[in-house]
């Protein structure tokens, strides 16, 4: 009998079909939240309004008060080099976050559009009794202050640090809009509505 000649086996291919990766949620990347960097705190003056400056932060804060000195002449307003013009205190972590909500009880939680800015935000307290806790001082009487308070995302350290300083891109800064939408969930932030004044 002849030897029957065996065919090799032929292996099927299996057709598979790619698989569309799940889209990367940018909203989840841990680089891009913001957080509140810190919550800085200011009174103007010179000689007997910069002491009552000083001692009004030091009851709001608890925390240690810094001079601030002018760099400039302007001999109308008899300001030189050198000569204290103000008072401010800085706070960070949760220790500001909280007082930061006491702070804006004193404005009704609202702010205007005009108030805030890429990165930060300011606003005036015209008379610190208005705080909540907060008692009359007589050694300091009527007085006011200035808050501004600054965001961040992660990664800033890299800008500031000495040794391999890099730079930050554009798009690590803070707009506005992010701004407003953290302050409307975390601190119920309202906004004024074009035309309305201070309700104060």
């Amino acid at each position: 009998m002849e030897n029957k000649i065996k065919k090799p086996k032929v292996e099927k291919k299996i057709e598979t079909k790619a698989v569309a990766k799940p889209k990367k949620d940018k909203t989840a990347n841990k680089m891009r939240e913001i957080d509140i960097e810190r919550v800085i705190l200011h009174c103007g003056g010179s000689g007997d309004k910069l002491d009552k400056g000083v001692k009004l932060l030091s009851v709001i804060s608890g925390s240690k008060i810094m001079k601030t000195k002018s760099s400039k002449r302007i001999p109308a307003l008899g300001v030189r080099p050198g000569l204290e013009l103000g008072c401010m205190t800085t706070l960070r972590r949760e220790k500001a976050k909280q007082l930061l909500k006491r702070l804006l009880v004193a404005v009704d939680n609202t702010l205007s559009r005009k108030q805030i800015r890429e990165n930060h935000f300011s606003f005036g307290i015209k008379e610190y009794i208005e705080i909540p806790a907060m008692e009359f001082i007589r050694e300091v009487g009527i007085a006011g202050l200035t808050v501004t308070v600054v965001f961040v995302r992660k990664g800033k350290r890299v800008e500031r640090r000495k040794i391999k300083t890099g730079k930050i891109p554009k798009k690590q800064s803070v707009s506005a809009e992010e701004i407003i939408k953290y302050m409307e969930d975390k601190f119920n932030l309202k906004l004024k509505e074009k035309g309305e004044g201070n309700s104060r």
